[in-house]
């Protein structure tokens, strides 16, 4: 299927809208620029995989913040409209607003960030003033203990919310905040997280427990189903469905039916959004992957010290995208069960 070519007034000379073999655009692109985190979350990270052992890539192997930028400017006129910044933990990444400032500057790119918020109250304002516009959180719990047993690092939840609050004084607001919820270890949570950041006015996602990777000892037992969530919270703080934005937005939306702000779940297990999934994803190292549950991707750090033209390096991204088939979530089965998928703290979640 060849690229479908849109001339409109831009940054670039031409912007292409590329469309994949079930027709999604490309729209989205999460850039993971490291591949470590100081956390060791069981969903993601657990410490018998991740251990002190554990080989990180090397600094040499990781895009600079100069090919990054390349690419964030080719993938832009190729269609891309928000790029997230992601890791492993993207603060760890040092002089991030660097990166930060030069996308920036991309003309008419949504640039936003997630984060477990442990380094956010110190980052926040150079990040702010940087460009980026908007931040998201990663949050499991207000109770000290059940968090610390999910980061599996002793990290208290105030200093979460103080890089919360940091975000929303530098103009980082409304914060997101991301809560994924395993059944047995934190859904007890479920309800004094809506409570608490309903007061606070920020938007608080749910998130279904995923088999992303093969190292997190996923089962389906232990998804918490977003029909259950939005259950729980219905009962006490009463919602209502709200449309979504636009194409590819992941989050179902319900808002509180007194008007004092919404939640979102995103149901990638229960109700698989496949179909309308928009998004590319750039590993540290520079692999492209076309799904959150990849095997395999296409290797752009390769063509940039190469030195390949933008025009081949577009070429192989348009490539990738048109040939694009994953629909991973709707054919979940057990004929799935025993790939051997990337690794969500590689790939970015």
């Amino acid at each position: 299927m060849r690229p479908r070519r849109t001339f409109r007034a831009s940054y670039f000379p031409y912007q292409m809208t590329l469309t994949d073999a079930l027709a999604r655009p490309l729209r989205d692109l999460r850039i993971s620029v490291t591949d470590r985190c100081n956390f060791r979350c069981v969903y993601c990270m657990p410490k018998e995989v991740f251990g002190k052992g554990y080989q990180f890539l090397p600094k040499e192997q990781l895009l600079t913040f100069e090919e990054l930028g390349r690419l964030a400017r080719v993938f832009a006129g190729l269609g891309v409209q928000k790029i997230r910044l992601t890791g492993g933990e993207p603060l760890m990444r040092r002089g991030l607003d660097v990166l930060v400032r030069d996308l920036a500057a991309i003309q008419g790119l949504d640039l936003t960030l997630t984060t477990n918020g442990s380094l956010l109250a110190d980052q926040a304002a150079a990040l702010a003033a940087a460009g980026l516009r908007r931040v998201t959180v990663s949050l499991d719990s207000l109770d000290d203990a059940v968090f610390k047993c999910m980061n599996d690092v002793e990290f208290p939840v105030a200093r979460v919310l103080a890089g919360i609050e940091a975000a929303a004084a530098a103009g980082l607001a409304p914060v997101k905040v991301n809560m994924v919820v395993r059944r047995g270890l934190n859904e007890q949570s479920i309800l004094p997280m809506a409570r608490y950041f309903r007061e606070q006015g920020h938007t608080l996602r749910f998130i279904e427990y995923m088999d992303v990777g093969t190292s997190n000892g996923w089962r389906l037992a232990d998804v918490v189903p977003a029909r259950e969530i939005v259950r729980m919270i219905d009962a006490e703080l009463p919602l209502e469905p709200v449309d979504a934005a636009y194409r590819g937005e992941v989050a179902e939306r319900w808002r509180y039916r007194d008007g004092s702000g919404e939640i979102g779940v995103i149901a990638s297990v229960t109700q698989p959004f496949c179909a309308d999934c928009t998004r590319a994803r750039l590993t540290a190292d520079g692999g492209l992957y076309t799904c959150l549950f990849a095997t395999t991707g296409r290797d752009l750090r390769g063509l940039l010290r190469a030195d390949a033209t933008d025009d081949e390096i577009r070429d192989a991204i348009s490539t990738t995208w048109t040939e694009r088939t994953d629909r991973y979530s709707e054919q979940r089965s057990s004929e799935t069960a025993g790939l051997h998928k990337i690794e969500m703290s590689f790939i970015g979640g």
